[in-house]
């Protein structure tokens, strides 16, 4: 497990280290989550992607607070979220943390204008005196709303409405900011909408931008992505390239491509290369012998 001497010597605004939650279920527990390590540094843009059931929704509850892990640690700025009481993670969520859900209707007030939400939207951070980086008028402004700030937002276009929703995140001055698929149920050209009004936050903010999704072209059009599966973070992604990723107790999760050719139970043997890693089958493994 990660140290918080880890989360400070990495310059990073977010970190889980061992993060394990267990669902009971009528057939026994079932692990949503399976010793998670994560570091994302300040500043950063990552999405986390994944299939349906593989537990990226649970692990956005659990960076938001929403949810306890059953073992491990959530640090947000430096502070293990797992430890606070109710009013210190409800000032945590008025400041520093910002949560975006999927439909931008349930980040707003339907019928108030788009000024009025983000400045609705920032009132806990201004009651608790939190420093604000910008005004209302400024962040609908950068938004593209300048406009329509009058507007009630149920009379705003899809793509609209979402802008006027990151508004309303970033009304806080967040450090962080958590958008939970923000572009699901959305055509191509209202998701790119999307993707760039994320980007504009970031380059607005200075925040740590951390999305979780079900869709390739969203992992990747950000600088950094991770894969899970199973539970388990199965691979990184850096621009055009894809890592797997060792996990704390030394598991590599395998590529689903791979791994459709080396099943479980399959042997392999582990050797160093000039300074690489080689993972070779034994012949008498299982996919081995079914050939024959």
């Amino acid at each position: 497990m990660m140290s918080t001497e880890t989360q400070i010597s990495t310059g990073a605004d977010v970190v889980c280290a061992g993060l394990v939650h267990v669902y009971p279920s009528e057939r026994g527990s079932v692990a949503a989550l399976r010793n998670a390590d994560l570091v994302v540094k300040a500043g950063e843009m990552l999405a986390i992607v994944g299939p349906s059931g593989s537990g990226k929704t649970t692990l956005m509850m659990l960076l938001s607070g929403l949810l306890q892990p059953t073992a491990g640690a959530v640090l947000i700025g430096g502070q293990d979220i797992t430890k606070l009481d109710a009013t210190s993670l409800s000032r945590l969520r008025a400041t520093e943390l910002s949560l975006l859900l999927q439909d931008p209707l349930r980040n707003l007030l339907p019928h108030a204008t788009v000024i009025q939400n983000v400045s609705f939207a920032s009132r806990g951070a201004r009651r608790r005196g939190w420093a604000l980086r910008w005004s209302s008028e400024e962040l609908v402004e950068r938004m593209g709303l300048a406009e329509l700030a009058d507007r009630p937002v149920h009379r705003l276009s899809g793509g609209q409405q979402n802008r006027a929703a990151i508004a309303a995140a970033l009304a806080t001055s967040p450090r962080v900011l958590l958008a939970d698929e923000p572009t699901g149920h959305l055509d191509p050209h209202s998701r790119d909408m999307v993707i760039e009004a994320l980007r504009d936050a970031r380059e607005l903010s200075g925040a740590t931008v951390i999305v979780v999704t079900h869709d390739q072209a969203v992992s990747e059009a950000l600088p950094r992505s991770l894969a899970i599966e199973n539970g388990a973070i199965a691979a990184e992604g850096r621009g055009a390239e894809r890592f797997a990723v060792v996990g704390g107790s030394g598991t590599i999760q395998l590529p689903p491509e791979i791994l459709a050719l080396y099943p479980s139970g399959t042997l392999l043997g582990v050797h160093l290369d000039d300074g690489g890693i080689v993972l070779r089958a034994r012949d008498d493994s299982p996919e081995e012998a079914g050939d024959g």
